[in-house]
């Protein structure tokens, strides 16, 4: 019947083509609710094994890599300019590295501001579900930056950067668990204090500015024109005796703050308003979030004319 009235067959070709389609499992939702599934015990979450990133030999294959491969494709597409290096003549190893996070660029940023005895000894906290989601992008960051993963939210994988530290290793901690989503600096989190506290170990902190302007959240690759991009490091900050996590955070925040401050302004200018406790907030003016993000789209040049730290 169907070769004698095409119109027909064209129609019920459709009508049955509409019946598959409402009831094709188009997402990955499961087709059995979950109140009808039988009982499944929690996953217990696998950690990744990165200790194997940090032989003799994968430390040898990555000095070499960032040597002759990250350092110079870093300023093949930025301009970093690192400063207050010397303070790292002041202090020995392990100390932890705290930094402001606005871009993927921070990582190779701090890395290959380092002389080179110290980045040899420098591993960096990663997100767990971010970097180490992936067995492909878990190796390469473990080889490449000598990562480790970390739970944001806690968990028993928060204990490596302790392990770390008591082995001699320095570690990068950036506080606020995430990359900023407008450029200025989130809350920071008790993490990097409780290790500095447990474990007595300084903290050296680091103010970048210009790295969300020249790869914000959301880009694959750095904006054209190698933007400048400045990494500054501050004099070391030492628990006090008998000091709770809860109140050496601030000293760390503020230790951040004052080189983001020194970094717009002058050392001198950054100076006074410490002394007079008015360092600027670094997690910026209650303004309109499209002024927020336009004041840190700009290079540092233009951030001051634009008055971001206003």
């Amino acid at each position: 019947m169907s070769e004698k009235n095409p119109v027909r067959f064209v129609r019920e070709t459709a009508q049955e083509v509409r019946m598959v389609a409402r009831g094709w499992r188009w997402g990955r939702r499961p087709l059995v609710p979950g109140s009808a599934e039988p009982f499944q015990p929690p996953k217990q979450q696998s950690v990744f094994p990165t200790a194997w990133a940090r032989t003799p030999t994968a430390n040898a294959v990555r000095d070499a890599v960032q040597r002759f491969g990250l350092g110079p494709l870093l300023r093949s597409t930025v301009t970093p300019q690192a400063a207050g290096l010397d303070v790292l003549t002041r202090v020995k190893p392990p100390v932890l590295f705290v930094a402001n996070h606005t871009s993927h660029l921070d990582t190779p940023l701090i890395l290959c501001s380092l002389p080179d005895e110290w980045r040899r000894q420098t591993a960096v906290a990663a997100a767990a579900d971010y970097f180490f989601d992936t067995w492909w992008r878990a190796s390469g960051s473990a080889m490449v930056f000598n990562t480790f993963p970390i739970e944001r939210r806690g968990g028993t994988m928060s204990t490596t950067p302790g392990d770390l530290l008591d082995q001699g290793w320095n570690v990068v901690v950036f506080p606020e668990g995430t990359r900023s989503v407008d450029g200025w600096a989130g809350r920071f989190r008790l993490g990097a204090s409780w290790l500095a506290v447990e474990h007595g170990v300084p903290v050296i902190p680091i103010g970048i500015r210009g790295s969300y302007a020249a790869m914000p959240r959301g880009r694959g690759w750095p904006r054209p024109g190698r933007l400048p991009v400045r990494v500054r490091f501050g004099e070391p900050i030492w628990p006090a005796e008998g000091e709770a996590p809860r109140t050496f955070a601030p000293r760390i925040q503020q230790g951040v703050a004052r080189l983001l401050d020194e970094d717009a302004t002058t050392w001198w200018d950054a100076a006074r308003r410490a002394a007079r406790g008015e360092t600027p907030d670094p997690s910026g003016p209650p303004v309109a979030s499209w002024r927020r993000i336009w004041a840190q789209t700009a290079p540092p040049e233009e951030g001051q004319r634009r008055g971001a730290w206003k």
